[in-house]
């Protein structure tokens, strides 16, 4: 019994890499074999094919297709509108471009349309009207713009999506009444005025909003300068009676403070004074002069004043009265 299991277990997986092996292409397709989703090769042949388990399977119909959009209206010379109704014959040529371009046949039909219909819209307005409806044989010219607008289209839809165009053919052309032109300029005169009435309404409303706004704006800004002004002109008078109070108090700590405050505002490792030597602004780092402090007269002069008198006397200083 475990032998036939390992059998069974066998064949199942030789049936599994060969469905997924063996590749059938059919007549009416082309096949694209893509490795991780890169197209590697392309099989054109109908009949039975081989490719690894880890490869896939793009099929792609090569048969004849045809594109029946609608009825569009084309601009034609000196404003004659002209209506056409026109189908694509195409198919697939180079499936691998086919596929990069367009993926799809929706996709395909989307740019034919758009080919199509601007070569179409191109030879209309450049030919009259009666090269396209005409009783005399020497002014109809539909054949030959017929197959120039699908040469010009073929050529673009081969080389840029391998599409292959074989026939554009016009199924009906239509006139469209007389009126319709005249119609559509009354309504487009209609809708210019109307617009240009709504137009001038709007910079009439733009006009009192802007004007409001500067209003606005004015005021504000002269209350807010006016509230500005008033504020620091309390905070210098409530500053400048901080000063006075301060500076009477003790003047010379005041001087002292000031002083200091200067010095950490203009002196820096890029700051080059010249001042003289008796300036006041360098008193405290020279010491030439120092605050003055009132002088008190002792009860009675201790032993260490005599010997500072002697020293100094000793060392060569004059006395007071000589000075």
């Amino acid at each position: 019994m475990r032998r036939i299991g390992w059998i069974a277990i066998c064949l199942v997986a030789a049936a599994i890499v060969s469905y997924r092996t063996v590749l059938f292409v059919d007549e009416t397709e082309f096949v694209i074999v893509t490795q991780f989703g890169r197209p590697v090769r392309t099989l054109r042949q109908a009949g039975l094919h081989l490719k690894w388990p880890y490869q896939s399977a793009i099929r792609v119909d090569r048969r004849l297709q045809i594109y029946d959009p609608r009825a569009s209206e084309f601009l034609g010379q000196k404003k004659k509108n002209v209506t056409l109704d026109v189908f694509v014959c195409w198919r697939v040529d180079d499936p691998q471009r086919f596929l990069e371009t367009a993926g799809d046949v929706a996709g395909a039909q989307e740019r034919l349309h758009d080919d199509v219909f601007s070569e179409l819209a191109g030879v209309v307005g450049r030919n009259p009207r009666e090269a396209l409806v005409s009783t005399e044989p020497q002014v109809h010219k539909l054949d030959a713009l017929v197959a120039s607008v699908t040469d010009s289209c073929a050529r673009q839809a081969l080389a840029e999506y391998g599409i292959r165009i074989l026939d554009v053919r016009l199924k009906r052309i239509s006139l469209p009444k007389q009126a319709r032109e005249s119609v559509f300029r009354r309504m487009r005169d209609e809708r210019a005025r109307i617009a240009s009435q709504y137009r001038a309404e709007g910079d009439e409303e733009a006009m009192k909003i802007r004007a409001q706004a500067n209003k606005e704006r004015t005021k504000t800004l002269a209350e807010a300068y006016k509230t500005a002004e008033t504020t620091r002109g309390d905070a210098e008078a409530k500053a400048i009676a901080i000063y006075t109070k301060a500076h009477g108090k003790d003047p010379q700590f005041y001087e002292l403070r000031r002083t200091l405050e200067a010095y950490r505002k203009i002196l820096d490792d890029k700051t080059t004074l010249l001042l003289s030597a008796d300036s006041d602004l360098l008193k405290y780092l020279t010491g030439s002069t120092a605050p003055a402090r009132p002088a008190q007269r002792p009860a009675s002069r201790p032993a260490g004043a005599a010997r500072d008198q002697s020293a100094d006397s000793h060392s060569g200083a004059e006395p007071a009265e000589k000075k």
